[in-house]
C-alpha cells in the first residue's frame, strides 16, 4: 500500500483541480451574474464551450506531472473501467475511487466563493433538467458514460492514437455538454458530482450520477470486450505518460480480474 501512496495524492488532487476549474467554468458560463451569459446569448454555443473547456481540463491534468504520477483517471468509473478490463488490481481501484471521492469533495469547497453566481446554478451540481425525469437522466448518463469509456479505450489500446488519448476529451465533451447537458447536466463522472451536490445541499436524484457512469462504463467494457477492438490491447490503466510506472503499479507481472482470478505473465499488461 506504501507504493500507492503517491499515486493516490496525486490523484486527489487531479480529481479537485478537475472540480474546481471544470466546474468553475460552469458557473462562469451560466451563473446569473456573469458577464459570459450577455456576451455569448446562445445557450447552445455556451454549452459547447463549457464541454470543451471542461474536456481540456481533464486533458490538462492528463499531460501534467499530477497525471505522469497517478494516471490521470480522475473519475471513479475510469479506474473501474480499467479494473473490470482486467488492466487494474481490485484494492487500486478502490484506493483511486476513495481518493477522488475525497478530492472531488474537496475541490468542490471553493466553489462557494463564488457567491450568489455560483448559488444561481447550484454550484455546478448534475441534476435532472426541466421537464426530464431521473428516467431520462439515468439514459443521459448511461449513454454519455459509455462514449466516454468506448472511446477512452479506443484511443489506449491503439499504438498510433494512444499518444493522442488526451485529445478525446474536449472534442468529446464539447459534443455530449452541447447536445445532453439539458437531461442530466452530463456528469459522467460521480466523483465530480458527489463535491458540487455536498457543497448546494442538494440530493434529489444523486444516485443517478452513480448508476448511470457505472452502467454506461460496463458497456462500454463489454463493447471493447466483443467487439473487433478486443485485437487491441490495453498495455496500462494510464491515460498519457504511458511509459512511466517507477512503481510498477500500472504495469503489474500479474494481471487482476473482476472475478478474483489471475493469469501469470511477464511483460506490459495493466
Amino acid at each position: 500500500m506504501k507504493r500507492l501512496r503517491k499515486p493516490l495524492a496525486a490523484e486527489f488532487l487531479g480529481t479537485a483541480l478537475l472540480v474546481l476549474v471544470g466546474v468553475s467554468f460552469v458557473i462562469l458560463d451560466f451563473g446569473r451574474g456573469s458577464p459570459v451569459p450577455a456576451l455569448i446569448p446562445s445557450a447552445g454555443a455556451r454549452r459547447l464551450i463549457t464541454g470543451f473547456l471542461f474536456g481540456a481540463t481533464g486533458a490538462c491534468i492528463a499531460l501534467s506531472p499530477v497525471g505522469k504520477i497517478s494516471g490521470a483517471h480522475i473519475n471513479p468509473v475510469v479506474s473501474m473501467a480499467f479494473w473490470a478490463a482486467g488492466k487494474l488490481r481490485g484494492r487500486h481501484a478502490l484506493a483511486n475511487v476513495i481518493a477522488q471521492c475525497l478530492g472531488g469533495l474537496v475541490g468542490a469547497l471553493p466553489l462557494l466563493l463564488w457567491g450568489s453566481v455560483g448559488r444561481s446554478v447550484v454550484f455546478g451540481a448534475t441534476l435532472p433538467g426541466p421537464g426530464y425525469g431521473a428516467g431520462a437522466a439515468l439514459a443521459g448518463e448511461v449513454v454519455t458514460t459509455f462514449a466516454l469509456i468506448a472511446g477512452l479505450f479506443v484511443f489506449v489500446s491503439h499504438r498510433r492514437l494512444r499518444r493522442f488519448t488526451p485529445a478525446l476529451f474536449p472534442v468529446l465533451y464539447a459534443l455530449m455538454v452541447y447536445l445532453e447537458a439539458p437531461v442530466s447536466g452530463t456528469s459522467t463522472n460521480p466523483a465530480r458530482s458527489l463535491g458540487p451536490l455536498v457543497v448546494a445541499g442538494t440530493w434529489g436524484g444523486w444516485w443517478i450520477y452513480w448508476v448511470g457512469p457505472t452502467l454506461g462504463m460496463l458497456v462500454g467494457v463489454g463493447l471493447h470486450r466483443i467487439s473487433w477492438l478486443r485485437h487491441f490491447e490495453i498495455e496500462v490503466a494510464k491515460v498519457y505518460h504511458f511509459e512511466h510506472d517507477p512503481a510498477g503499479i500500472f504495469t503489474p507481472s500479474e494481471r487482476p480480474s473482476p472475478s478474483g482470478a489471475r493469469a501469470e505473465g511477464g511483460g506490459v499488461h495493466e
